[in-house]
């Protein structure tokens, strides 16, 4: 099985690393190890006293040696085609790396995850404790709380300008549940969903997991990573069953301004099958000029749109695990069938934090301002600083809080006692092993050429990453060339 390993080098760093690892073997013989796997691992399992396992057919097949006459059992442990169409998520997986060095003592700056670094806000983190206290900790009904709902309602009709009754709202457990679901509940096998790149790294597998086929359309760092809708026209079949949008987008930043989602939304109405999921968890982290309109609320859209949103990114509430669905009762009663039998609602807690966040005011009111302020502050000094470097190729964020540079000006290049540097994969690893920061590879995204970098961070921090990465890429050489 390939793992990821993080191995102490002769000059004391950790380096990254691939490596193969027997499944069930010892993973303590080496202390200088800390092993990632990059694939869902199989075990075999064991009965009693000992197992071993092969394959017949093309079947993993478990032997298990049972007790007192030593007779074999031969149980399948193989996976299901669609759990092996689906691909780990790589900003989760360089996260937990990032995590484990710095429990190892090694002094990673960790700019991969994708959430604020600021606290909830005591208002918010007030209500969870008061519900605990007053005891509403019970289930609750499946789409979540009608407080829950009714709120919800009122801040996208004050908001976004969309009018829905709260049966037509599904609270799930974070904003990627209610994503999933949406996709599991319109698309049929064969289906293709139209997904934008660079995209969220989850989308594509979503749609594999519907058995449907991601269909990924490129944008260009020029034209600020946003769709082109003749690009958009030309590769819509009977077959496009959804379509994608993501504004402000993890993981560029890029917020598409109204006219081009009414280009968008005229091409839209010209295909019956075709629905779309605004993703707009990102909405209130937003820099002016720019603004962000909800793509149901454009005319003819609210009947084919299935809005998410949720608490996560601006109100800092990552961990309580909140997000919802809103759109046509009929795609989001599907969504909480598959929801009573997946999680069925979403915890008690974190709803009544969710009440209490939604009354904030427009927007988040003063506490979503203020970390908003912070995040432009951070940009700002980012952009500034990667504009220095030679070569490199930045859009500015106008939301979000991710860069998504184009670093591609640095491939071929090779750095002593690393090797080549060859694409965004192995610019990561080196980053991480020569300057100790932790950044996303493009190509997780659709991207190849670009490093996503969360700027969730404080100041002082990313001044500090920044010295690494410019101390790292300085020592980059252009390769030597190879005699034929």
């Amino acid at each position: 099985m390939a793992a990821f390993s993080l191995q102490t080098s002769t000059s004391g760093i950790a380096r990254p690393s691939f490596e193969t690892r027997i499944p069930g073997s010892d993973l303590g013989s080496n202390p200088k190890s800390i092993c990632f796997p990059c694939q869902p691992r199989l075990l075999p399992l064991t009965c009693r006293s000992n197992s071993k396992s092969r394959s017949r057919g093309g079947v993993v097949m478990a032997v298990a040696v049972t007790g007192n006459d030593q007779s074999q059992v031969e149980v399948d442990v193989s996976l299901s085609p669609r759990v092996n169409s689906v691909k780990p998520s790589k900003t989760v997986a360089i996260t937990d790396q990032a995590t484990a060095l710095v429990q190892a003592g090694v002094p990673v700056i960790r700019l991969a995850a994708g959430e604020p670094d600021f606290d909830t806000p005591s208002i918010i983190a007030e209500a969870g404790i008061n519900a605990i206290r007053e005891g509403f900790t019970r289930y609750t009904p499946n789409a979540g709380t009608l407080e829950l709902r009714q709120a919800i309602c009122h801040k996208l009709k004050e908001e976004n300008g969309i009018t829905y009754t709260p049966d037509q709202i599904v609270v799930s457990n974070g904003a990627k549940q209610s994503i999933v679901q949406a996709v599991l509940a319109v698309c049929s096998p064969g289906d293709e969903v139209i997904i934008p790149a660079p995209f969220w790294v989850s989308y594509p597998e979503m749609a594999r997991m519907a058995d449907a086929t991601p269909v990924i359309l490129p944008t260009s760092i020029s034209n600020d990573f946003l769709l082109d809708p003749k690009l958009l026209e030309s590769k819509l079949t009977e077959k496009s069953r959804l379509l994608i949008l993501c504004s402000p987008s993890n993981p560029t930043g890029s917020v598409y301004p109204k006219n081009l989602l009414q280009e968008i939304a005229k091409i839209v109405a010209k295909h019956p099958r075709l629905l779309v999921i605004s993703d707009e968890i990102y909405e209130h982290i937003i820099y002016a000029p720019a603004t962000h309109t909800s793509f149901a609320s454009l005319p003819g859209m609210w009947e084919r749109t299935l809005t998410i949103n949720g608490f996560s990114k601006a109100f800092a509430m990552t961990g309580w695990r909140l997000g919802y669905i809103a759109g046509p009762k009929h795609f989001v009663a599907a969504c909480g069938k598959l929801q009573s039998q997946f999680t069925s609602g979403a915890c008690s807690i974190s709803q009544k934090a969710g009440v209490a966040a939604l009354g904030l005011g427009f927007a988040g009111g003063e506490a979503v301002s203020v970390m908003v302020k912070a995040f432009q502050e951070r940009r700002d000094f980012l952009v500034k600083s990667f504009g220095e470097l030679s070569g490199v190729r930045i859009s500015e964020p106008r939301g979000a809080f991710y860069l998504f540079i184009d670093f591609s000006a640095y491939y071929g290049t090779e750095a002593e006692g690393f090797g080549k540097i060859e694409n965004s994969e192995s610019l990561c690893r080196y980053l991480l092993d020569k300057g100790q920061v932790a950044l996303v590879p493009g190509d997780a995204f659709g991207d190849d050429t670009c490093i996503r970098i969360s700027y969730a961070a404080s100041l002082p921090t990313l001044r500090a990453a920044v010295e690494r990465i410019k101390k790292a890429l300085v020592e980059l050489k252009p390769a030597a060339s190879v005699a034929n």
